[in-house]
């Protein structure tokens, strides 16, 4: 969205309406984790749904056709883990990002002091290198590194378990 508007006005509506969004418990949006605080509020934020009806109401695929349709499926179980985590960690000393360098990138990233934690969403049955995982805990100290879904974490567990869990 931002990069296509030229006007320093529309940018700021832009962040208003999200904030206004965000307050109303629609939707947040989530800053690129940096190292340097200066970087992580130039960047533009990941847009994440707080409840995935939103996202499902409008669609025309059953649960059954939505299971089919992989890459929708995938777009769902990622948005349910970033809304749990979002949803979760507010009132609490937990920030969450996203991490994305060059073609690295790790879906989400929780924060608590020194104490962090990234994560993968995967929902797909063939196993792959977690290539933007590795980048992320090269370039940071991570406590830890985990994959939800597929091959990790069971989805309906992780949902199931406060955020403080994954900062242990």
């Amino acid at each position: 969205m931002l990069g296509q508007l030229h006007d320093a006005g529309n940018t700021t509506t832009l962040a208003h309406y999200l904030e206004l969004l965000n307050g109303a418990g629609l939707i947040a949006g989530l800053p690129k984790f940096s190292g340097k605080r200066v970087m992580q509020t130039s960047s533009s934020p990941k847009v994440q749904v707080l409840n995935t009806a939103l996202m499902s109401a409008i669609s025309s695929h059953s649960f059954e056709t939505a299971r089919q349709d992989r890459e929708y499926w995938g777009r769902l179980v990622e948005s349910v883990v970033g809304a749990h985590l979002v949803n979760s960690s507010r009132g609490k000393s937990i920030e969450v990002f996203y991490w994305l360098e060059r073609n690295q990138e790790v879906d989400f990233v929780l924060r608590s002091g020194a104490n962090i934690a990234a994560f993968e969403v995967k929902s797909g049955r063939k196993k792959e290198r977690l290539t933007g995982m590795e980048a992320f805990a090269r370039a940071f100290q991570v406590k830890r590194q985990l994959l939800v879904g597929s091959d990790g974490i069971p989805v309906d567990e992780f949902l199931s378990a406060p955020v403080e869990t994954w900062l242990k």
